[in-house]
């Protein structure tokens, strides 16, 4: 997830190790109600089967990755088909499922929803920096949310409490993905579904392990 979240409506939330909020009058939203309170909400949310969840401030590490992957991925597809958006992207994965992940890349024809101008729905990369309320789910249930989007080629996730980055790629014969890690900061990530090459070190850069 983007940054560690929080249910906002109901209870239940111990799958994801976070703190739980009081629960509200409303349990669960359809998508109609979902889109419409982001519409007019400063607090962006995520929404997974009627449920939804605030999406809170991230720590130092996580937005310093963020931030250099960004810089480094930006500048590799500039002249690209491609186009990358950070955080604040939604995506939706189907009628009941809206993410907005730390990373998003989209190539050629970038679709985005005519009656959903923020959604975002072919990505081919996306990218999750993991936090500790949110590395189970993100493994879990979320990546196989993200399997469902056919577009999707590659995911990767990126530890801040340590160097290690984990890539996921789809094999478009038999639709298995195949795992590699990355745990040298002398190593280089080579993303496929981009043709773009990021080192360890510069997406490690300034970070400090020590802190969070």
């Amino acid at each position: 997830m983007t940054r560690e979240s929080e249910k906002l409506f109901g209870s239940g939330l111990s799958r994801l190790g976070v703190k739980r909020m009081i629960p509200q009058e409303k349990i669960k939203m359809t998508p109609d109600e979902y889109l419409e309170l982001e519409e007019n909400s400063d607090t962006k949310h995520e929404y997974f089967h009627g449920e939804v969840f605030a999406m809170v401030g991230a720590r130092k590490n996580h937005n310093i990755i963020s931030f250099n992957i960004s810089r480094e991925l930006g500048n590799q597809i500039k002249k690209t088909p491609c186009m990358g958006f950070g955080n604040d992207q939604r995506v939706k994965i189907d009628a009941d499922k809206y993410v907005y992940p730390d990373i998003v890349v989209a190539c050629d024809e970038i679709i985005f929803l005519e009656d959903e101008l923020d959604s975002l729905i072919n990505p081919v990369l996306i990218m999750e920096i993991l936090s500790n309320s949110t590395e189970i789910f993100d493994r879990g249930d979320k990546f196989q949310y993200y399997q469902s989007i056919d577009s999707l080629k590659e995911y990767i996730l990126v530890s801040q409490h340590k160097c290690l980055v984990e890539q996921f790629v789809r094999n478009k014969e038999n639709h298995t993905w195949t795992y590699t890690a990355y745990p040298n900061i002398d190593q280089t990530l080579s993303l496929e579904s981009v043709k773009c090459d990021l080192p360890l070190s510069e997406i490690y850069y300034r970070v400090d392990f020590d802190t969070l």
